[in-house]
């Protein structure tokens, strides 16, 4: 099926919410990581949605941002055509107004996520709420998720060396006010490489927020950000607290590299040439009697275990997150 709008992604975080799970949301930036999300979705029976950051679609683009959102959109909407799961798009930490009017324009994403996190609460307020107007005003089918708190490390080009927890009572304040459809919030989680048991989360939090945001009568799904050093069972407490999508982005640039480690690892004698022979590549090797084994340097022999690897991941992460067997759309 083709990719969806944001209504439909709505009605999946609106029964997240209700029955308390989670949407794992997989950042990509080329076709194989992609595919294998789609083939894991499927064989999960889950609704897939996955992510693209702004250097994302400007690696995928040769530069241009612009062109890679377009080729990066076509790719996911004809291959989506051979799932029966649905499949959605969001644009992840966006920061540039220019490029978020034209996502708008485009109308390819299913959701937009403005990252001022970094901002003043005022500044954070005025561009959260600048781009939810942008696309009421264009009549856009699309979600905006907002941040509010900051979360430790790198996404992309966001940088930050110290955690702020989210006040609960300036996220009712923050929701009020821009009308955000989704809200990231920090709880101790960590952007890049972390590991769960070194992090100092404070599910609490998320509990606090969930209550507060309910008591005035704003039922919005929460994110979770930097969670994939995050253990399964604490990935499940923030579950019950309103949490309903769950960023994922450094586990699939591990498993993509080391899935291609382990490939050319095992096969080194048969991809470079051994001691005493000249590695000569400009003459690929025409003088010498050794020769490398194309059934291991072929790019569609690594992409395929990549596409395989990517698809188990995803399983797992559907079924840690409750997404599993629950695909609107299948």
């Amino acid at each position: 099926m083709p990719f969806y709008s944001g209504d439909e992604l709505a009605t999946v975080y609106d029964d997240a919410l209700d029955e308390g799970w989670g949407l794992v949301a997989s950042n990509i930036a080329e076709p194989n990581v992609m595919m294998g999300l789609m083939e894991g979705a499927a064989q999960a029976d889950s609704d897939l949605l996955m992510q693209l950051s702004g250097g994302a679609c400007s690696f995928a683009g040769n530069g241009d941002p612009v062109a890679g959102l377009k080729a990066m959109g076509t790719y996911i909407e004809v291959i989506a055509e051979q799932y029966d799961v649905g499949v959605f798009l969001n644009m992840d930490h966006q920061t540039d107004m220019e490029f978020i009017e034209t996502q708008v324009d485009l109308d390819i994403p299913s959701s937009i996520m403005i990252d001022a996190s970094h901002e003043s609460f005022e500044e954070n307020v005025a561009q959260s709420k600048q781009v939810v107007d942008m696309i009421d005003d264009a009549g856009r089918d699309i979600l905006v998720e907002a941040e509010l708190g900051r979360i430790k490390g790198v996404e992309d080009e966001i940088v930050s060396e110290e955690a702020f927890y989210t006040d609960p009572e300036e996220a009712v304040e923050f929701v009020d006010r821009t009308g955000c459809d989704l809200l990231a919030i920090s709880v101790g989680t960590q952007h890049g490489v972390a590991k769960g048991k070194n992090l100092e989360l404070r599910p609490d939090i998320a509990q606090d927020i969930r209550q507060e945001l309910r008591d005035h009568g704003l039922d919005t799904p929460l994110v979770l950000h930097g969670s994939s050093g995050i253990l399964p069972e604490q990935l499940q407490q923030m579950l019950q607290y309103g949490i309903c999508k769950v960023n994922k982005d450094t586990r699939y640039q591990y498993e993509y590299t080391r899935t291609l480690f382990d490939l050319y690892r095992a096969h080194t004698d048969e991809l470079v040439p051994p001691e005493g022979v000249e590695d000569d590549r400009d003459g690929f090797y025409n003088a010498v009697e050794w020769s490398p084994n194309k059934d291991h340097f072929d790019p569609r022999v690594g992409g395929r275990l990549v596409r395989e690897r990517i698809a188990d991941v995803y399983g797992d992460l559907a079924e840690i997150a409750g997404s599993a067997g629950r695909s609107h759309y299948a």
